[in-house]
């Protein structure tokens, strides 16, 4: 059942907000009337309220006292602008929640002194519900005040906490690991096109493959190496092409992937 009484609002009304609003109201979780936008764009403030019936407005000032809990989604270069025009206008026990890439838990709370503030890490998928996102606590949190994010961010995919210090290395992987997964499914297809597929074909089968894949790693708990043994018969056609991998160092490279990735967002947060 909604939470009708629960007020949230957003500082930034882009692709990733619209995921979290999509998901909230799809999955019950807030009613539209319990969520209110500030966005720049006049035209964007229209589409949000014609699509999903939330109250949207060109600026904070007629909702930021009255929610309990804002999620920053704007870009990170007007980041400190959003954070200047409402530090001291909340509720002190409001939360504020940033998913601005390599906003640290320090620079949030230098500017919001009073509020309860989460950071975190969410990635594109959350556009269709399949979403991972990882969050942090600041130090002036209480348990209780992560229970509504928690449930926002499960509205559209897998959510897990950690300490700060892991933040840019889930940067690196699921932040950034969508990429990798598109260009494996585009590699995959293009294997598939040179075996003689054809390439809608082979896109499907790619991607529906790498999708089952990770569907069961998560619902049987097994680790991979377990499931990959599954399908690889003595001899057979799978272990045939898992050697040609291991030879091309595609394992090596998914993990040189991964950290280059997570030093790039440590030095971003400098």
């Amino acid at each position: 059942m909604a939470d009708e009484l629960f007020k949230l609002g957003f500082i930034g009304g882009g692709a990733m907000a619209e995921a979290l609003i999509s998901g909230t109201i799809a999955n019950n979780v807030l009613p539209a009337s319990s969520i209110y936008v500030s966005e720049l764009r006049d035209q964007r403030v229209e589409e949000l309220k014609d699509r999903y019936g939330v109250n949207a407005f060109n600026g904070a000032d007629s909702f930021i006292g009255e929610v309990d809990m804002i999620i920053l989604a704007v870009k990170p270069q007007v980041a400190d602008k959003a954070l200047e025009q409402i530090a001291g206008k909340m509720d002190r026990y409001a939360v504020v929640a940033s998913i601005v890439a390599g906003l640290k838990l320090e620079k949030l709370e230098s500017y919001l002194k009073k509020q309860p503030v989460i950071r975190v890490m969410p990635n594109t998928p959350l556009s269709v519900g399949a979403g991972m996102s990882a969050f942090a606590m600041g130090s002036k949190t209480e348990p209780d005040d992560k229970d509504m994010l928690v449930k926002i961010l499960s509205a559209c995919g897998k959510v897990v906490e950690v300490n700060e210090g892991m933040l840019d290395a889930v940067t690196g992987l699921s932040g950034s690991g969508p990429a990798y997964g598109f260009l494996m499914i585009d590699a995959l297809a293009d294997g598939g096109v040179a075996a003689g597929l054809p390439r809608q074909t082979a896109i499907l089968l790619a991607a529906q493959t790498l999708l089952g894949a990770a569907k069961m790693v998560l619902d049987t708990g097994k680790h991979p190496d377990q499931l990959r043994d599954q399908v690889t018969s003595p001899a057979g056609t799978t272990i045939a092409g898992v050697r040609v991998m291991e030879q091309q160092g595609v394992r090596g490279a998914l993990i040189d992937a991964v950290i280059a990735a997570t030093e790039r967002s440590q030095s971003l947060g400098k």
